[in-house]
């Protein structure tokens, strides 16, 4: 940094002692030092230290000389070339940062979750021969090395999830950059597991390949990773999450709970899962009403016209909502948690990353798959003979995904997971021939539409001013199975209050 000279105050003319200054005089006098000097001191650090403040500057011998810059003055610049050359990853991205000095928070409850999943590998380690026995079903190899990242494509998987999860990683290094280790994975896109613990039991069973996914379940160990969407869907016209979330907090706000529709509202895709068929059953007919309002969405139609007919901000308008798997675990969960309404949750075989925290009427009501119906039509009664309950849970819900999955913890659980992740590699990752290398620039650049958009607005500015949050420890086994336990029981609970509740009716 090139220093400027700094010129002290003018030294003040003494005033002659037969000459008598008035006392306003002199108030005024002492007033233009203190504003002088203030400007002065202020000019150290607009010209003398450019880009930091005089504490930042006088803390420099704590910061790495290269990577002297406050995140607060780093702005990332989109270095986007010629349309007609190659687009290329500029050379000279942040390789070291330091944060301030500000103590982490600990992280949510359910980053624990991060050391079961990689529970596996934990006294063994990963080998290399490990990691290329997933090949076959891989979508693509991401590497992870001295902060870049390269990656070889197997086969191109449904729409664009491969991008929109690359793309994620590429911000997390934006984010901490030089904080995630080298390493070497492979990821599969679609939405059932692959890596099924029934296939490494025995006595002559070999140790399970890794292999990153959206979901997992009880019975596979594929390693759970947040999904592209949180970086926007522009297939269906989603945006970036942190947007999209606050834009269905914005409109559910608008209806006061006692106003919302006092039914259950489901919307989407039957074709995909046959408990989403059997859900339709429980639309209202002359005969009986399962308090339910359930509707079809016309997936083709929908595309032609860009979704603009299922806006997710434009569907909190019922008291309650009801998720449902798809094929696996569905993307609309945590819009659907969003809304403020009470979640009804089918109870789901595969879960995300972030839904394993989560407590049945703390956060949501659980419905049993196999009684949906009658399940429904309880929760909607008793919510609605229980509003001051019901709405509680609406908003524990709605705030776990606007507090619990802001989008800083979902990179420090990128950060976390990624890094005790490189921690059990044992070999040098390498780039392997073929891979591409994957930057902001390369991704955002030559997009076009929605897909530009989107990137633009969920791009990583400057580096994160404070460290990752504080991963809590693993559960130990007693303290696993009682947290396990405890989720069972609460569900048990509500069965019992609807066991008595079809009891009563019955009478009646």
């Amino acid at each position: 940094m090139e220093e400027e000279k700094l010129h002290g105050l003018p030294s003040s003319k003494r005033t002659p002692r037969s000459l008598k200054v008035p006392a306003s005089a002199a108030v005024f006098v002492l007033f233009l030092i203190i504003v002088l000097s203030g400007c002065i001191i202020s000019g150290l650090d607009i010209f003398i230290f450019p880009g930091g403040s005089l504490r930042e500057v006088f803390n420099v011998n704590k910061i790495p000389e290269d990577s002297l810059r406050s995140s607060q003055k780093i702005e990332y610049l989109l270095n986007c070339t010629n349309a007609t050359k190659p687009q290329t990853c500029p050379i000279d991205y942040l390789t070291m940062f330091q944060p301030t000095d500000l103590p982490a928070r600990e992280c949510p409850e359910y980053f624990r979750w991060i050391h079961e999943d990689l529970r596996a590998w934990k006294s063994t380690g990963i080998t290399k021969e490990m990691v290329e026995r997933t090949r076959d079903f891989a979508h693509y190899r991401l590497v992870i090395l001295k902060g870049r990242v390269y990656v070889e494509h197997f086969r191109k998987p449904y729409q664009t999830r491969d991008v929109g999860t690359i793309w994620g990683i590429v911000q997390l290094l934006r984010l901490y950059p030089g904080k995630i280790p080298d390493l070497e994975l492979m990821f599969y896109c679609n939405d059932q597991p692959v890596i099924m613990k029934n296939d490494y039991q025995g006595p002559n069973a070999t140790l399970p390949p890794p292999l990153f996914r959206f979901c997992g379940n009880q019975s596979a160990f594929d390693i759970t990773f947040p999904d592209w969407s949180f970086w926007g869907w522009a297939e269906i016209n989603i945006g970036p999450w942190e947007s999209t979330v606050r834009a269905i907090r914005q409109n559910s706000e608008k209806i006061e709970w006692n106003d919302k529709v006092p039914y259950a509202y489901w919307k989407g895709n039957t074709g995909v899962a046959a408990t989403r068929r059997d859900l339709m059953k429980c639309n209202a007919t002359s005969g009986q009403d399962w308090k339910t309002h359930l509707y079809h969405q016309e997936w083709s139609r929908e595309v032609s016209q860009g979704f603009k007919q299922s806006k997710l901000e434009d569907q909190c308008t019922h008291r309650y909502k009801i998720y449902v798997e798809g094929e696996a675990w569905s993307v609309s969960e945590k819009y659907i948690m969003a809304c403020n309404s009470m979640t009804l949750m089918v109870k789901p075989e595969f879960l995300d990353f972030f839904t394993r925290g989560m407590i049945p009427l703390e956060h949501y009501w659980p419905i049993r798959p196999d009684n949906k119906c009658r399940d429904i039509k309880f929760a909607v009664e008793w919510g609605n003979n229980h509003p001051q309950e019901a709405q509680v849970i609406g908003e524990s819900g709605s705030k776990f995904m606007e507090e619990g999955l802001k989008m800083k913890n979902v990179y420090d659980y990128m950060f976390h997971l990624l890094s005790g992740y490189g921690k059990l590699i044992t070999y040098k990752p390498e780039i392997p021939p073929g891979a591409i290398e994957y930057c902001s620039e390369t991704m955002a650049c030559p997009a076009q539409g929605l897909f530009r958009k989107n990137m633009l607005e969920s791009m990583v500015k400057s580096p994160s001013d404070s460290p990752p949050c504080t991963l809590p420890p693993p559960y130990e086994p007693g303290e696993f199975q009682a947290f396990l336990g405890r989720k069972e029981s609460v569900s048990r609970q509500v069965e019992r209050w609807e066991a008595e509740y079809w009891e009563k009716m019955n009478k009646n």
